[in-house]
């Protein structure tokens, strides 16, 4: 298959400037690439051409940054090689409705690494209806899934938890053969030797929190002898801005007894030379996070956890086996209980280390990631549609084969199927008809008729609403064919559920479809009578419904024809 991964707007792939998710993409590709051919869209930087084929995947790079750039861009670049069989966009649910609209043919399937589908990311309205155009949607986490779930219950049986992954070789414990020099010599750079490390790795922040970690240090100094925290990160990826947060984190350390290491921003193919010197890894979130990837490379590098109970962090946490969940990490003091805890038994600390490097290469490697995915493909690919845009897609190809293909049909006479769709769909797909039908006309027919026929259950005040619309086109009808058009039959059904904006709404459509349609004709054509049939939902409709319903028509109809 041909698939399109499609990255977020903030980095670059490959991550030369870091980022959970360019990692994530970076990690399943050797192995994806080996089944599909495989396009990654991202967004471009300075240090990466914009286009390039590495070991057979195919980079593009647009502008970004900004989403609604970045969003032009996907869309220009899907316009111009619409051929993918399968589109998978990770954290990004409001590229979903713009990316079907290019590409009406292709499965797509979503990887949601944050919580994006709360209300103040995405507006509810466009939330539905890209949760309807996805086939299927991978989460990083349970938690990230079942905040989804909450909000959008319907969505329940798209979604699956595919838990991220670590390059295991790349990630090892300090006492490998091939980090041991590298350990030695990096502790003694920092003067770390006989420390016992704490390491933490992330972004700095209030609701990163390591703020916390050091202010529970001063407790843990005085159980622990030699200690040392090395805090590694900056305020945002590749950037060492001296934020507030940053100073304030920088003024506590200083006032502490024992020596704390910021080293800022490391690059991402050297940070595990830090998890390899460290004794012990703390992650201190503040926020709900849906679940921090250094927990798997502290796994892979043998160190032992200590995380919060804030999202999906406790997810990969077998407690008392590789890690312990501080349940209230507002507290510095609960923090310095955890940590005490291992520091406190040499024998825990080192079981718990050899437990997460296990799980890491058991569990948590790539190509398991990346197996599970191609899963998630395989059925997207195999489940049939339910999406309205892509049917309406197949639904117009359908109709321009009809229409190209000699029918029988009595003269000046065209009959059109139509489906039950919803009525934005319907709208769009008579304006392109009807762009077609004006190209026939002006080279080989004067006279078109076009009755849509639509067998639809209807009450007695359905029929008589019909009646009295029918009349009413009708006598609008004669005003413009008096002249040429002798016999004339409009056949309107409309069974509908709508409230009085809706109604206004499909009249200003219909309003300004019609200036563009006279527009044209007036140049090029002297008869030309269009007739769209729509059909609805049918609920109850009062009397009052029915005569507002008239008394729209005969307003809308006689200013129509009056200009």
């Amino acid at each position: 298959m041909k698939i399109l991964m499609i990255c977020t707007e903030k980095l670059p792939v490959p991550p030369v400037l870091g980022g959970a998710i360019q990692t994530y993409i970076s990690g399943i590709l050797p192995d994806l690439s080996k089944f599909h051919e495989i396009t990654v869209l991202g967004t471009s930087d300075p240090s990466l051409p914009d286009e390039e084929t590495i070991d057979g995947i195919h980079y593009v790079r647009v502008p970004g940054k900004i989403f609604e750039i970045y969003r032009e861009g996907v869309v220009r670049y899907i316009e111009s090689n619409n051929s993918f069989d399968l589109i998978h966009i990770f954290n990004r649910p409001r590229l979903v409705i713009p990316v079907r609209k290019v590409a009406p043919h292709s499965k797509i399937t979503l990887s949601m690494h944050n919580d994006m589908f709360n209300v103040e990311k995405i507006d509810p309205e466009e939330a539905t209806a890209a949760l309807e155009e996805v086939s299927s949607i991978v989460t990083v986490s349970d938690y990230v899934g079942n905040v989804i779930r909450q909000l959008y219950p319907q969505a329940a049986s798209k979604i699956r938890t595919i838990y991220s992954g670590v390059d295991t070789e790349r990630f090892l414990p300090g006492s490998h053969p091939n980090m041991q020099e590298i350990r030695h010599e990096l502790r003694k750079a920092y003067g770390l030797e006989n420390k016992t490390v704490i390491l933490y790795a992330g972004r700095l922040s209030r609701n990163k929190g390591v703020d916390k970690l050091v202010q529970a240090l001063p407790e843990l100094s005085k159980k622990f002898k030699d200690l040392a925290l090395v805090i590694v990160g900056s305020n945002w990826f590749s950037q060492n801005h001296i934020t507030d947060y940053v100073a304030y984190v920088r003024a506590l350390a200083k006032k502490l007894p024992v020596p704390v290491i910021t080293t800022g921003f490391v690059v991402p193919d050297k940070i595990q030379y830090w998890f390899a010197a460290a004794d012990l890894f703390v992650c201190t979130s503040q926020w709900q996070e849906p679940l921090a990837r250094v927990h798997y490379e502290a796994m892979a590098a043998g160190l032992p956890i200590v995380t919060t109970a804030r999202g999906g962090n406790p997810e990969v946490i077998q407690l008392g086996e590789n890690g312990f969940v501080v349940e209230n990490p507002e507290d510095p003091r609960n923090f310095a209980e955890k940590i005490s805890q291992i520091l406190s038994d040499k024998s825990l600390m080192k079981r718990m280390g050899e437990k997460g490097r296990e799980l890491a290469i058991s569990q948590y490697q790539w190509n398991r990631v990346a197996s599970e995915l191609l899963e998630v493909w395989t059925q997207a690919i195999n489940t049939t549609s339910t999406s309205v845009i892509e049917q309406d897609g197949t639904e117009q190809i359908s109709t321009d084969e009809i229409n190209n293909t000699t029918v029988e049909v009595p003269d000046n006479v065209i009959a059109i199927p139509t489906t039950q769709v919803d009525e934005k769909g319907v709208i769009q797909q008579d304006r392109t008809e009807q762009m077609g039908t004006d190209e026939i006309n002006t080279t080989e027919e004067k006279e078109l008729e076009n009755v849509v026929a639509i067998n639809s259950p209807t009450t007695e005040e359905d029929e008589i609403e019909v009646m009295e619309q029918d009349r009413t086109e009708q006598m609008g009808t004669d005003e413009v064919n008096t002249t040429e058009v002798k016999e004339l039959e409009n056949v309107v059904a409309i069974n509908y559920s709508m409230t009085e904006e809706d109604e206004i709404e499909v009249m200003e459509q219909d309003r300004n479809e019609q200036m563009g349609t006279d527009e044209m004709n007036t140049t090029e054509e002297k008869e030309l009578e269009n007739v769209v049939a729509i059909k609805y939902t049918m609920v109850e409709v009062d009397e009052e419904a029915v005569r507002r319903c008239i008394w729209y028509s005969n307003i809308y109809d006689g200013w129509k024809y009056a200009r």
